[in-house]
């Protein structure tokens, strides 16, 4: 098998790299995950997202007829990776809900009126989109949501509540999931739903992570009316549709992209600084575990390009998908567990401190490693998956 990219590929990544070695400072470590959550933060990314959009490529994977490049899935996930290694403004976290997830669904299983409504607004990047699918009661088993959606005339009226909704705060609209039938099989009485999050009765209120930083929000439905033109797809069919919107999200090289960056700077800090030399010279067992941290990186962005490479095939990616996310946030969590032990007493200290070692993100990003294996699906999740539908094994 062939590992290696095509000139045509390699080309574009080069492309990628130019644009981002001109636009973004010679020193530029990324904005930090304190000034990403802020409004200043949220608004100097939303330009970039811009410029991205002027050039075309927010969805350079995305069809002709609806305004997209048609790159291959593989394409996309090149330029997906580069703009994480290299820490972009945060372009793929305000944006990549909408691109990735939304707008494959709406191609999937969108009107004619909502492909026109929104696929355009999403590709110009003036559309910012949320996802209404964790509730309290409803994380891991997502079938057992509450939220209710009950027909009133030409309108649903919606009561519920959703938590852990990344972006809220700034999104105009949000994928939302719902019950529709209460008497039926938990996976069967769903539908999806388009929610404008201007809408009358919508509440955000701000949930601070691990390392107080504002990310996700406390969603509150409270008597929500939605056109029945705004429900995507088949009525109590939603289950099947938000299945296959987090096939989208688990496929992503967005993890094992953030992971190698990281675990590039660990190993030059080791290389290029009294402390980080001084706990390593002699330290056999830390270097083979930057070693095997390096090997399991790769295998995590190959794990990723097989999921783009079935795309490209005209395959769906189900059990793969997971395996890529199983793995790769599994492998955040290790690499930044060694990142704080290699760090020693600076691992304590945040970026605002002057003494901080690289920047201070190892800690924050230490944190936030913790609930990425939660985030759309979490691990006992994932292995369930590869159990059932991957190696065939009974529930």
């Amino acid at each position: 098998m062939d590992f290696g990219f095509t000139a045509k590929q390699q080309a574009w990544r080069q492309q990628v790299r130019d644009f981002l070695g001109e636009e973004l400072p010679s020193d530029w470590r990324g904005m930090g995950r304190s000034f990403e959550a802020s409004d200043e933060g949220f608004a100097y990314s939303r330009q970039f997202a811009r410029k991205l959009a002027q050039k075309g490529w927010l969805a350079v994977s995305w069809p002709k007829e609806y305004g997209g490049r048609a790159a291959s899935h593989t394409e996309q996930t090149i330029f997906n990776e580069e703009m994480v290694y290299n820490r972009a403004p945060n372009v793929v976290g305000i944006q990549y809900i909408a691109v990735a997830f939304v707008g494959p669904a709406l191609m999937i299983y969108g009107t004619e009126e909502q492909k026109k409504r929104h696929l355009p607004a999403i590709l110009a990047g003036e559309e910012v989109w949320c996802q209404g699918f964790s509730e309290p009661n409803a994380g891991s088993d997502l079938a057992s949501l509450q939220t209710r959606a009950v027909e009133e005339g030409d309108d649903y009226v919606i009561n519920g509540e959703k938590l852990w909704t990344t972006g809220a705060h700034h999104a105009d609209w949000c994928i939302l999931g719902t019950r529709t039938d209460p008497t039926a099989p938990k996976h069967k009485g769903i539908s999806y739903f388009l929610l404008d999050m201007k809408t009358p009765g919508v509440t955000v209120e701000p949930l601070l992570d691990l390392t107080g930083s504002h990310h996700v929000n406390h969603t509150i439905l409270q008597d929500v009316k939605i056109p029945r033109t705004q429900m995507l797809g088949e009525k109590n069919r939603g289950w099947y549709e938000m299945a296959t919107t987090l096939d989208f999200e688990r496929s992503s090289i967005l993890y094992s992209a953030g992971a190698r960056r990281s675990l590039k700077e660990l190993v030059d800090y080791v290389k290029e600084t009294k402390s980080g030399r001084k706990r390593s010279d002699g330290a056999t067992t830390i270097r083979h575990r930057l070693a095997e941290l390096a090997i399991e990186a790769e295998a995590a962005r190959v794990m990723a390009y097989r999921v783009a490479w079935m795309q490209d095939a005209g395959k769906i990616p189900n059990y793969e998908a997971s395996i890529s996310k199983l793995f790769s946030t599994e492998l955040s969590q290790r690499i930044f567990n060694v990142g704080m032990q290699l760090l020693g007493p600076y691992a304590e200290l945040i970026p605002d401190s002057r003494w901080a070692a690289l920047g201070g993100e190892i800690p924050n990003s230490y944190m936030s490693s913790i609930p990425a294996t939660l985030a759309g699906g979490s691990s006992e999740i994932q292995r369930n998956i590869i159990a059932t539908r991957g190696l065939g094994l009974p529930r």
